[in-house]
């Protein structure tokens, strides 16, 4: 601790992983950025990205990373800091360095490949020759497949609406997370993992019926999918069903506090103050009016429309936001097939 500038030893102090452990780790860090950056010249300067006291150092020079090394060094040693040398290590994107490619961060595999002048990544319109794929980590696959495994091991006496309510919040909050890199097939294979582990749980609950009485009796049809583990009471949520977005960059002048809350709405899906319905409209409709195709602004005066003038009809396909004045002007002049073709539906 340091007290009126004195450095005291303490015996306690936060745990790593507490609620507060990322905002000291934050202030601890604050100001590591631009020491390495304002040791460069802009033009050669490295691309320095930091969450907590996780960070990520890229530029295209192995002298450059191992300047920056140093750098990093000299700025944690006045704050009595080091960096952990297992946690510590240099790594290229593309080509192989110390027998590995690519690196791990925040449980996201970050590497780039090889391909062909049809499907290369360019910039400024010059092709580069690969193109850059970030995928959720083994690691942390193989963590998140191992919990699904002890829940639904340890659940053998369970009712499948109580394991199923147990999976759920797993597999969503999982999936959310790791929805804005290339995770198509690893969803896939997860979600026949879990298929597999439940069929398991299933046989042994009966061991004297026969697997197609087991399947009857807990997987059922739902819309489109003829196999899907539910009960009358609710449907477990698979990986695949969460729709892969990519990560829309917040603008450097942005802020949730800034009251921009048209912005915020059409990102997040909420906003504090705004109606929930409201907020959702907004992201539904990407921000735009689908009356003038014009954006939503933040000192515009907005109005949920009922697409079949039916306004005890409150269910979410039913509903549009409109510009005031372009809802006024809508009654009466678009059907729910135009709507929706403009992208309100």
């Amino acid at each position: 601790m340091i007290d009126s500038g004195f450095y005291q030893a303490t015996r306690t102090g936060t745990p790593q992983g507490g609620v507060i452990s990322p905002v000291l780790a934050n202030i601890a860090l604050h100001g590591l950025e631009h020491h390495i950056l304002k040791a460069f010249p802009k033009r050669n300067a490295p691309n320095v990205i930091r969450y907590a006291d996780d960070f990520v150092i890229l530029h295209e020079s192995l002298e450059v990373i191992k300047r920056c090394k140093n750098l990093v060094v000299e700025f944690l040693r006045p704050i009595g800091l080091d960096l952990k040398e297992t946690k510590t290590r240099i790594a290229h994107t593309l080509e192989s360095h110390e027998g590995t490619r690519g690196f791990d961060f925040l449980g996201f595999t970050i590497r780039q490949h090889k391909v062909g002048k049809y499907k290369t990544g360019k910039v400024c319109g010059k092709p580069l020759g690969f193109k850059t794929i970030i995928r959720p980590s083994k690691a942390k696959v193989k963590a998140h497949a191992r919990e699904i495994g002890e829940v639904i091991k340890s659940s053998k006496a369970a009712t499948q609406a109580k394991l199923i309510a147990r999976l759920n919040p797993i597999i969503r909050g999982w999936s959310n997370y790791f929805s804005t890199a290339c995770s198509k097939e690893t969803f896939n294979r997860l979600d026949a993992i879990t298929y597999w582990h439940l069929v398991r749980w299933a046989n042994r609950r009966h061991p004297q019926k026969s697997k197609r009485w087991v399947a009857r009796k807990y997987w059922h049809r739902h819309g489109n999918r003829s196999r899907s583990f539910m009960t009358s009471d609710g449907i477990m949520k698979l990986h695949t069903d969460t729709p892969i977005k990519r990560h829309w960059k917040v603008f450097k002048s942005r802020s949730p506090f800034d009251g921009d809350w048209v912005y915020w709405s059409s990102r997040r899906g909420t906003y504090p103050g705004t109606p929930r319905a409201v907020s959702f409209l907004i992201k539904r409709q990407n921000g735009v009016c689908p009356r003038c195709s014009h954006y939503f602004g933040s000192q515009d005066q907005l109005e949920v429309h009922h697409v079949d003038q039916d306004r005890s009809n409150n269910k979410r396909d039913n509903l549009c936001l409109l510009h005031k004045v372009c809802h006024h002007q809508t009654h009466g002049m678009y059907s729910r097939q135009e709507l929706k073709q403009r992208g309100a539906v």
